[in-house]
């Protein structure tokens, strides 16, 4: 059925492209805390020494027997319920993740089991810590040219199973997490009013993870030299990551005609401070207008925007008719934004 919709919505040239808005979000966060207290008992480190270089006090763990899809299937449900939308009416679901449960079937495949919706196409999207955000565009694609109606995106990781917990360079920045949103379109209002894109694989070696692939498939050697944890150049990605984001952010303004000052809310990928920092310096906007849950979250890649979203929502950050800028970076080298109105 989604298929020959999809079809029929391509040959049809003249179609107006429809405006889509978010209409629900839904976050989920493991039980499990840990704070930097206990880090500093696993490997040499220090409270202190985590918060001044990345701001972030305590992240959330998901048990042994979680996986991602588990994740991103609380914050489906709730995100559905917000939106008063039933699983049947879903049209397609989208799962952005690095930490899939397996490399096939699609993570969203198990959502949509799990949810009981029999009507939606599925599939896996991977642009790393940007995934959201790609999700987002995707998902509005589909609905603005009419081939669906209803699509349920999700970030969703466990990141803790790809950190290697004996390197305090990374294993101090990453939490577990999913965060959900509905997608429709609401007359009468706006929606979303920008999306922009980019990718630069000539940085691919600054993030990664580089063994379990078909590039180094897994063995004995893979295991014994880490290559199934995340490796990441951090003071480099540091440096691409806010000229990235910056840059985002300003295109997608300038897409729909906005300055800054006409943004009431700006909710960036939470993966350092001091990025966050130098990006609302150099925008020109200040800090009250960023919603951050950083320091009780850490960097959850793909789950990070769509977590922060739902929590600023239901804690009245975000009110109808706000302008919110959403904006990412992450491995590949990716990046992106997106403008809506609410």
């Amino acid at each position: 059925m989604s298929r020959i919709a999809i079809r029929s919505a391509a040959q049809n040239k003249t179609t107006c492209l429809r405006s889509v808005s978010i209409v629900g979000t839904g976050s989920y966060l493991p039980e499990r805390v840990l704070t930097n207290a206990d880090l500093a008992k696993m490997v040499d480190t220090s409270d202190e020494w985590i918060m001044t270089r990345t701001g972030i006090k305590e992240r959330h763990i998901a048990a042994k027997d979680e996986a991602t899809s588990d994740l991103a299937i609380e914050a489906a449900r709730r995100a559905l319920a917000q939106a008063g939308v039933a699983p049947q009416d879903l049209d397609m679901i989208l799962v952005a993740t690095i930490t899939p449960d397996m490399f096939f079937p699609s993570t969203a495949c198990f959502v949509q089991k799990s949810l009981g919706a029999v009507n939606a196409a599925c599939f896996d999207l991977q642009a790393a810590c940007s995934g959201f955000l790609y999700a987002l565009e995707t998902g509005r694609q589909f609905i603005a040219s009419g081939s669906v109606d209803t699509v349920l995106i999700i970030g969703a990781e466990k990141l803790s199973c790809i950190t290697d917990w004996e390197d305090r360079s990374t294993c101090v920045l990453f939490g577990d997490g999913a965060g959900a949103a509905v997608l429709q379109n609401r007359p009468g209002t706006r929606g979303i009013l920008s999306s922009v894109m980019g990718s630069d694989g000539n940085l691919s070696h600054l993030l990664s993870m580089p063994g379990g692939g078909s590039r180094n498939p897994a063995s004995e050697q893979t295991v014994k030299e880490h290559l199934h944890f995340l490796k990441m150049a951090g003071k480099e990605v540091f440096k691409y990551a806010v000229n990235s984001m910056l840059g985002a952010a300003k295109q997608a303004l300038e897409q729909c005609a906005l300055t800054i000052d006409q943004v009431d809310c700006i909710i960036p990928h939470q993966a350092n401070v001091r990025i966050v920092q130098a990006i609302g310096e150099r925008l020109g906007a200040p800090l009250s207008k960023y919603y951050l849950n950083l320091p009780r979250t850490g960097n959850m890649s793909a789950a990070s925007i769509p977590v922060a979203l739902d929590e600023a929502v239901r804690a009245g950050f975000i009110h109808q008719r706000d302008v919110v800028l959403l904006v990412a970076f992450g491995g590949g080298f990716t990046w992106a934004a997106a403008i809506l109105e609410w």
